[in-house]
């Protein structure tokens, strides 16, 4: 996958890449294969593996030599566009798509989460991907058990267990649950917190409370060893 390095420090041997698909990646130095060091927006190849980038390796933009037959006149012009086209960084992931002052909507965060980082516990979440992932998935929950009810009703299960609409409910919330679990761990790495303080969510009415109002907090203003400020973030 192709992805641009937004840090690296030298130092520790750690930094983080956005790949083109949106997502952070964790870089260290051992994940390096051709060079020792990548400074940042630098444009790098690897290979994702579970928040991580693997076998990382720089790509360097090859200048497209002039044909035989151009005047120096007509060559200088062309050199001076590729040089200033070299200059221009190059963005991938959401910063491709939407630019950094803007951001994904709330569909899309919702999207994503079933998606590509349905196992990623990797990386920072805001409290717009966090909210607009909740708005969704409840919309979602309320369209099965509606499906459910219709079903239930056409077939006379009117007893006191509606089984379809039961088994329909108990598969999205299995279906849902491990993004669900990535997404509130990705938002307590958004406030400079642990993803481990989830667990608080085991006890019962009290650590609902908390995961909520921890869910509240706007994100923390500054890159943090999660990684950089999400995109749309205003620092």
């Amino acid at each position: 996958m192709r992805g641009e390095v937004l840090h690296y420090d030298e130092d520790q041997g750690f930094g983080f890449i956005t790949g083109a698909d949106g997502n952070r990646y964790i870089l260290a130095r051992e994940d390096l294969r051709r060079e020792a060091s990548v400074a940042g927006g630098t444009t790098v190849e690897f290979q994702p593996a579970g928040g991580r980038a693997r076998n990382v390796f720089s790509i360097r933009a090859q200048p497209a030599s002039a044909p035989a037959d151009a005047s120096p006149a007509a060559a200088a012009p062309s050199q001076a566009g590729n040089t200033q086209a070299a200059g221009q960084p190059q963005h991938f992931g959401r910063s491709a798509e939407t630019g950094p002052a803007e951001s994904a909507g709330l569909w899309n965060y919702f999207w994503l989460g079933l998606t590509e980082n349905y196992f990623n516990f990797a990386g920072r979440a805001r409290r717009k991907e966090y909210w607009g992932y909740c708005l969704f998935w409840t919309i979602a929950l309320l369209v099965v058990i509606g499906i459910g009810v219709f079903i239930d009703d056409a077939m006379g299960n009117t007893a006191e267990l509606p089984a379809v609409t039961v088994g329909l409910s108990g598969l999205f919330l299995l279906a849902t649950a491990l993004p669900w679990f990535g997404l509130n761990v990705r938002r307590l790495h958004d406030i400079g917190l642990t993803g481990w303080l989830f667990l608080l969510f085991l006890i019962p009415t009290f650590g609902t409370v908390i995961i909520l109002i921890f869910a509240l907090i706007p994100t923390q203003p500054r890159e943090n060893q999660w990684g950089p400020v999400p995109a749309g973030v205003g620092t």
